[in-house]
């Protein structure tokens, strides 16, 4: 019987392709023979007696494990090999990341469309988000740390398959698990001496997105990028102007004029939602029944409709109603001839018609909407929520908008009296709207890889 030859650590993780190798880090393709099922193995060797090496894995190791979002391959397992030739051998065990890498898909000679570098930049920018959120920054990125994987729907989806250059962004002396200078992408600032920081990541994104956009990377000769650190990278002629906008302020010099993740994503979301969503800011009338199907379609992908109630939602119900000191709060989903409620707080009933539902108005716009005083207000005056039974007198609503920029339903907030809310409380319904987002997203990214397991 032929012996395999490829290595086993640890008696479980049989390592296979590699994928990227530099200085003291190997990352693998690996099978998992206890759970039987493929993983990736990050694996950085060191000599035994070098302390500071293997403390710093370990610490980044701990960072990566501590994260959980859909955009980011999770930390499985993490191990120390003593090796019989006084090396040490430090293991981190990754989920399976889908699809192929940016850098065989660009080596192919194959980039990204605007669409897809669109995509890109957001899931991209929302992970930054997560990271920037826990205080942790990235020392570098590139196109092999990005997996792009085609969904059944598709369009691609990215994650970060790789964090072995994350820090934490108060402890600007830590020196990541790989530390290769990757000075093609870093700010101008990094290049002046100055350490990781959250502009610096925003900066590194905008380049990785211009490279994915044009197949080319804006710097590939490290050297002159070294002696001309603020040289702009140049977004290419016909790029639409609301992309270009974001990549051009992603890449200024000036860190200060550079958006913070949380604002890029939202500039990637309403790019791709503008530009090519169907379901858009127009007058309802306007929308042909190919428009509303569409947005059907894209509601069934996340299999929302008559589950049962799930504790993250009913957090944000509650948060939002307790933060806005309104008595009623929703998620509420909106069907083909129904408005069914995922959540709600302060308010009986698991569904209702869809014609009176003032979050309809909201789908329908693919906007905010807020009355203060509905009552008083012509375009819902005459509403059965308004003039009957229920009495909401005042109500506030976001939409809750799929990545490919369908309106799905919306967190609304309702009062039985006028209420006038400040621009600070629309803000923190905005955000709390984009929590729920970020949870569909997590739940359609869980149940997916459910599936690609059985």
């Amino acid at each position: 019987m032929a012996v395999d030859p490829r290595p086993v650590l640890q008696a479980r993780y049989r390592l296979e392709e590699l994928l990227r190798h530099g200085g003291p880090v190997q990352v693998h393709r690996a099978f998992d023979l206890l759970l039987q099922r493929e993983v990736l193995a990050t694996l950085s060797t060191y000599p035994s007696g070098d302390v500071a090496d293997g403390t710093r894995h370990q610490q980044a190791a701990r960072l990566v494990a501590s994260l959980s979002h859909h955009n980011l391959v999770p930390v499985l397992d993490y191990q120390r090999i003593d090796d019989v030739d006084g090396t040490v051998s430090l293991l981190v065990v990754l989920e399976m990341a889908q699809g192929r890498s940016l850098r065989n898909r660009l080596r192919e000679g194959v980039p990204l469309t605007t669409k897809q570098a669109a995509y890109l930049g957001f899931d991209l920018a929302e992970a930054f988000e997560h990271l920037h959120e826990r205080g942790i920054v990235l020392h570098g990125i590139t196109p092999a740390a990005v997996f792009l994987a085609e969904q059944d729907d598709g369009f691609l989806r990215a994650q970060l398959a790789d964090l072995a250059s994350a820090v934490r962004a108060d402890d600007p002396t830590q020196v990541p698990v790989d530390s290769r200078p990757t000075v093609t992408v870093w700010a101008p600032e990094r290049l002046r001496g100055e350490p990781a920081s959250a502009a610096g990541d925003v900066y590194m994104l905008g380049l990785l997105v211009l490279e994915a956009l044009t197949g080319r990377a804006a710097f590939p000769d490290p050297v002159d990028r070294a002696a001309h650190p603020d040289a702009a990278p140049t977004v290419p002629d016909g790029t639409p102007a609301g992309l270009a906008a974001l990549l051009r302020g992603a890449t200024s010099t000036d860190p200060a004029e550079r958006p913070g993740s949380t604002e890029l994503a939202v500039g990637f979301r309403r790019f791709i939602a503008e530009e090519f969503g169907r379901h858009r800011r127009l007058d309802p009338s306007l929308r042909s029944a190919a428009d509303e199907e569409a947005r059907l379609a894209a509601l069934h992908r996340y299999d929302l409709l008559d589950t049962p109630p799930e504790g993250a939602f009913d957090r944000i119900t509650t948060l939002a109603a307790r933060a806005l000191h309104m008595p009623v709060s929703t998620v509420s989903i909106v069907d083909r001839d129904r408005i069914w409620f995922k959540s709600h707080y302060g308010l009986e009933g698991g569904e209702i018609g869809r014609d009176p539902g003032l979050c309809a108005t909201v789908v329908e716009t693919g906007a905010p909407v807020y009355v203060s005083d509905a009552r008083a207000d012509p375009s819902t005056r005459d509403n059965p929520l308004i003039a009957g039974d229920i009495a909401l007198q005042s109500y506030a609503g976001v939409p809750l908008t799929s990545v490919d920029g369908y309106a799905l339903g919306s967190l609304s907030v309702a009062d039985y009296r006028p209420r006038t809310l400040t621009g600070e409380e629309l803000d923190i319904l905005d955000r709390l709207g984009r929590m729920i987002t970020h949870e569909l997203e997590m739940r359609l990214a869980t149940r997916r890889a459910l599936l690609s397991h059985d």
